[in-house]
């Protein structure tokens, strides 16, 4: 399969199983079997998973994209093995970053209700083509691409939580800042931003706020 295919549900599908890392092995850029360069595409969406899963406090070295000839079996063997002593030092996912099971399964969850907002948005805003991989890792890792990355996922991502939290149960400011670890003056603000959208209402009996 080329690897052009691989969507962040794939990924996703992973690690929400329990998979403690994904590895993705493709054709050499530029050489693609099947002509449509899809290596790129790919590229393109790993370093996006990547910087997402940074962001949910998910240590991104647990997704791991490499690209070889298939007569390259000997380095395949090697980079699959380099990656499996790394995943084994990494731990178990979500264990290893401090998090306990309700809140991975909170992230990876806000994460993967997102895809198909996030796929319109890598698509039509934040998808580049440079010619080396180096060339992409400085856009990922530029000041523009964290401008955009705030403007248009960060934010979805947190409020993404949120309502999955209020789901459950209503919450007030504060308690909703302690699991997510945002400060009350950010929850604030999302919250606000929701009740004007008509998602969530302020209940004044038990001073929380709960789904409309």
């Amino acid at each position: 399969m080329c690897t052009g295919r691989v969507d962040l549900a794939h990924i996703l599908r992973a690690f929400s199983n329990g998979m403690d890392g994904v590895f993705i092995g493709g054709c050499r850029l530029n050489e693609c079997n099947y002509i449509t360069q899809g290596n790129y595409h790919v590229l393109n969406k790993v370093l996006l998973c990547r910087k997402i899963m940074e962001h949910l406090g998910l240590n991104p070295e647990r997704l791991r994209l490499e690209f070889m000839s298939s007569g390259e079996g000997n380095l395949f063997a090697e980079v699959v093995d380099d990656f499996v002593r790394q995943v084994r030092e990494l731990g178990p996912l979500g264990q290893g970053e401090g998090m306990d099971e309700n809140g991975l399964k909170l992230k990876l969850k806000s994460f993967t209700k997102l895809i198909p907002y996030i796929r319109l948005v890598e698509s039509e805003r934040l998808r580049v083509r440079f010619k080396t991989i180096e060339e992409y890792e400085e856009f990922y890792s530029s000041e523009e691409f964290d401008r955009l990355f705030r403007e248009l996922i960060a934010d979805k991502l947190a409020m993404s939580q949120i309502m999955l939290l209020l789901r459950e149960r209503p919450l007030s400011t504060g308690e909703i800042s302690r699991i997510l670890g945002l400060t009350p003056s950010e929850i604030s603000a999302y919250l606000n931003s929701s009740s004007k959208q008509g998602l969530v209402r302020y209940d004044e009996s038990e001073k929380r706020f709960a789904l409309a």
